[in-house]
């Protein structure tokens, strides 16, 4: 039995040994982006600072989207034009539809002007849903006007850095041929899968 015990006990440590030699030890340098030393608090890492385009507005190059429908970046200086605010928003000067295309300018889509969200009531005493408990709270309404929801342009769009980014393999695979360049988040894609209440 103390055989059985001994030659169990040293299958497990050569296993333990063999499987230690095929995992490959990252050093604690290279798990980060700072590349000094990491207890060295006196000459700690000091970032590059953010250097933003500084082309204006209607000079600039539009940058390729990262994946499908992500929100473009801002690719001109966007300073003095914020804070962005619901009744101030220079923004839409140059992007709103009708004008967008003449100053070459990305258009706000259809996206932002279609209200998604269903209209609850409350006289100050009693709460009233618009719509019954048991389906999707979903009230989808075409608009003129930019949805309030949607005024903060800089809550997903940002202007882009030239920094040095990290190594980065990430490979888009876009849906549609213009996909690097344009949402494909219109039409009948804004209701796609939804039970809605309301067209």
């Amino acid at each position: 039995m103390k055989r059985i015990i001994k030659l169990s006990m040293g299958l497990l440590l050569a296993s333990s040994i063999v499987l230690a030699e095929a995992t490959p030890t990252i050093e604690e340098e290279a798990l980060g982006l700072r590349k000094t030393n990491l207890y060295d608090e006196d000459n700690a890492t000091k970032g590059d600072g953010t250097q933003y385009g500084d082309a204006m507005a209607g000079t600039s190059q539009k940058i390729e989207r990262a994946f499908q429908d992500a929100p473009p970046m801002i690719p001109h200086s966007i300073e003095g034009m914020l804070p962005i605010t619901i009744n101030n928003n220079m923004c839409k000067g140059c992007h709103m539809p009708d004008v967008a295309p003449a100053l070459k300018a990305t258009p706000i889509p259809d996206s932002h002007f279609t209200d998604f969200r269903p209209k609850h009531t409350y006289d100050g005493k009693e709460f009233k849903k618009a719509i019954d408990e048991m389906k999707n709270e979903v009230s989808i309404e075409k608009k003129k006007e930019l949805i309030g929801a949607r005024f903060n342009c800089s809550q997903c769009h940002a202007p882009q850095s030239k920094n040095e980014a990290p190594k980065n393999n990430f490979t888009p695979e876009f849906t549609t041929p213009d996909g690097a360049n344009k949402s494909s988040w219109n039409g009948s894609k804004l209701t796609e899968g939804l039970d809605t209440l309301a067209d």
